[in-house]
């Protein structure tokens, strides 16, 4: 079989400096912001030419802190709590053939830059701060969207948010324009789906601030702010 290498445009800059936090899958926390800056081969204005007029994009990316040299044809789905397994294909999981990641995110400007290039701001990625990008497409509402698109084995493990119980004295610790993304992070319950207890304090770092929290039946509660 002919193998194919592929070569990163660009990479990504979010708040995540780890795994643990990043959404489970783009646009669920839309008031995340990130840059994307492009290396220098790909900074040219041309190959851009058009995209200011898309609201919403395709992000083609690599599962960098997920390579690994096999593969497994069944994976465990953190939806279903870590417990059941089911065919690489039919999930989103990061441990695939080839680690490659995709994600819609909402294009909300471009700046062009002597320094940098290109520099585009988009909302709602589900990435780790310096995530390499392999490709930019445009998103296609008549061909991409498709509202009965759910997969029979996520019907049933739909999650609702949760209340954030955010102190206002640790509240202030945050900068104001992260607030409102960081407690939205947090309803998302960024804890590993098999882990239940509520007395555990959990870390998450997020725009470098190390956030500490505890997660019960319907709230997290935010316990502890680190600068």
């Amino acid at each position: 079989m002919t193998s194919y290498e592929f070569r990163p445009i660009g990479t990504i800059h979010t708040d995540f400096s780890t795994k643990f936090g990043v959404p489970r899958q783009s646009s669920l926390v839309p008031q995340l912001e990130a840059q994307i800056t492009m290396l220098p081969e790909f900074r040219s204005h041309e190959a851009f030419r058009g995209l200011e007029g898309c609201k919403w994009i395709w992000l083609l990316w690599v599962f960098s802190e997920a390579v690994r040299d096999s593969w497994s044809p069944t994976v465990r789905p953190p939806r279903l709590g870590g417990e059941k397994r089911m065919g690489v294909f039919a999930t989103r999981s990061p441990f695939r053939p080839n680690p490659i990641g995709m994600s819609s995110v909402q294009l909300q400007s471009i700046d062009y830059t002597e320094e940098s290039g290109p520099v585009l701001h988009v909302l709602g990625a589900d990435l780790m701060d310096g995530t390499p990008i392999l490709d930019i497409k445009p998103y296609i509402c008549y061909s991409d969207s498709h509202s009965d698109a759910m997969p029979e084995y996520l019907k049933s493990s739909a999650s609702a948010s949760l209340s954030v119980d955010f102190p206002s004295e640790l509240l202030s610790l945050v900068p104001q324009p992260k607030r409102e993304a960081l407690i939205a992070v947090l309803s998302q319950d960024p804890r590993p789906r098999f882990q239940h207890d509520p007395d555990r304090i959990y870390g998450m770092e997020f725009a470098g601030l190390d956030i500490r929290f505890t997660i019960d039946d319907s709230a997290v509660h935010v316990v502890e702010v680190k600068g």
